[in-house]
Formats: structure tokens, sequence, C-alpha cells
């Protein structure tokens, strides 16, 4: 059985991956599933930089603005909305165009990694019900403080407030003995052991024109609204997306403990890091045709011989 095909377009941000995946959107009939794991939540628009329906250009984008900012979001439920879209425009004839910088959910879509099955085993059936049972009478403190005891890497990532999270770390150290965060750790990866036939494209640029066109973008988002929009991630307390950059390092400013230029600045320092931190990831993890457009524009006609030449669409 063929492999089905699909284009993944990785990379730091400010880089345009936005805009290339429009564009081969359109030259390949496809539509674009979104890899970001901040774009999902509604409302959240200029510090995720999410795509705007004017530049979406008539292209259908999906796993976008699917859930409230205060829900949780992980990357199983990526993998698996993302596999069913990916299912349905293959038959449909369409080429699925996954475009975003979150490398665990790359990485979690492409490979066929167990991230938390719906069939489980009555082993499994009967520590998920004790530990729900037991979540019942204990506060969300308290439970994770059994977490702490029994695994203290896992209670280093997870916070108290997480109690999804922390049940799954408390069942996955009872049923296998090993740290939950042990088992997301995964070697170098060969793009031909994917469940996928993939293209995978990286955009990058000179580091020092990232880092300018990083520092031009943050300030662009503030003058387009995204201090009201930290503030309104601000005001709905703990939740998963309050930790994003671009929100979280506002929440001083807010408190009265620094003032708006610093605020800023730590944001656009906050986003370099990430970049750089997103290449690494990538380099070290999977085989990337890295391309620079931002220097480059004229080259992207090489890329589409290249589709040209892999697309039996």
């Amino acid at each position: 059985m063929e492999k089905q095909q699909v284009v993944v377009i990785v990379g730091p941000t400010a880089v345009g991956k936005t805009a290339l995946g429009v564009k081969l959107a359109q030259d390949f009939n496809g539509e674009v599933i979104s890899g970001d794991s901040l774009q999902v939540y509604r409302g959240l628009d200029i510090g995720t930089a999410k795509v705007t329906k004017e530049e979406t250009m008539g292209v259908t984008h999906h796993l976008i603005d699917i859930i409230e900012p205060t829900e949780d979001y992980s990357v199983y439920e990526f993998k698996q909305e993302a596999t069913k879209i990916i299912d349905r425009l293959s038959k449909e004839g369409k080429l699925p165009i996954i475009v975003g910088g979150t490398g665990l959910y790359i990485q979690a879509l492409l490979y066929d990694f167990n991230l938390g099955s719906n069939t489980i085993t009555d082993e499994e059936l009967l520590v998920r019900n004790k530990w729900e049972m037991i979540a019942k009478n204990l506060s969300k403190q308290e439970l994770w403080e059994k977490l702490d005891k029994v695994d203290p890497a896992a209670s280093k990532v997870i916070h108290p407030n997480n109690q999804r999270r922390v049940l799954r770390a408390l069942e996955v150290i009872e049923l296998t003995g090993v740290s939950i965060t042990n088992q997301q750790k995964v070697d170098f990866l060969d793009l031909d052991q994917s469940i996928y036939d993939v293209m995978l494209i990286g955009l990058n640029t000179d580091r020092d024109v990232l880092y300018q066109r990083i520092n031009q973008r943050v300030d662009m988002m503030i003058e387009a609204g995204l201090i009201e929009e930290a503030k309104f991630v601000y005001d709905l307390g703990e939740t998963q997306s309050s930790k994003g950059i671009g929100y979280k390092e506002f929440f001083p400013y807010f408190k009265g403990n620094i003032n708006l230029e610093e605020a800023s600045q730590q944001v656009k320092q906050n986003s370099r890091r990430y970049a750089k931190r997103q290449l690494t990831w990538f380099n070290n993890r999977m085989t990337v045709s890295w391309w620079n457009f931002v220097e480059y524009p004229k080259s992207i006609s090489r890329l589409e011989e290249k589709l040209k030449a892999w697309y039996k669409g």
C-alpha cells in the first residue's frame, strides 16, 4: 500500500511559513493543516501570528480556532485530528500541507508513536480508574504532591492545575516504572520511517536577518494590539495558553513589576531564543531540506519543480 503524501513546512518564526503554505496549496490543489500549538486557541490571534482571512487567499486552513483559551490541548489530540484530516484530503485527491514550528506536533504526526490510545488494556483501565477515584478526594495540589513523590522529573514540568497531565503521569509511572518525561525522548528520525511519504521543507535565513525580522514582527504585533490580547490571557489565570511566548512576558508589566519597554524587549529576546531552539530541534531530529526565501525569493521556483517531480496527485 502506497503511503499518503504530505508536505510539511517547518522552521522558526518570521521566515514565511504561512505564505509558502498558501502558495503551495494553490499550486498543488492542497489544504493547510496548522501544526502550531497556540493557533488552536480562539481569540489568540496577534501573539500567535495566526493567518488572517486575507492571507489565506481562499485556501482552507484546519486546526485553527478550535478550542477556548481556557482549555488544554495535547499532542495526542493534535495527532488524532490531523490524521483524520489527512485521510480525508488524500481521498479527495488534495495535498495535505502541514505548516508549523511545534516540533513535537510534527514528530507525533509523522511517526507511529504511542501517545495514549483509545484502546487500553484491562490493567491500564484499572490503574486509570484507581487514580481517577483518588483524584476525587484530593485537591489538585495534593494530587500533584503524590506525583512529586514518585516522579519528581514529571512534577517539575507539569503544573498542579493541569490535573489531566498529572493523572496521566501517575498512570505511566505505575504501569511502566518509567517517567513520562523519558518516554517523550526520541532519537534522530529517518523520513523513510515515517507513516507518510513526506516532503519536509524547512525555512530559514541568515541569523542576523532572522533576529531583525523577529524584532520587527514583535513591534508590529504591539502596534496591532498585542498588549490588549496579552491582558486577556493574563485575566484567564493559570492556563496552558498563558505559557505562550508573546503573552507571559507582559504579566510582570500588568503586575507593575516592570515597564512596557522591558516587557517588549523580553518578548523579542524569548522569541529569538525560541527560534534558535526550533532550528536546533529540527536539525537534531530530522533530515530537513532547508530553503532561504527571505534572501533568495526566486529560488521558490526550484522548490516547486522538486515538488512537481515528487507529487503523484
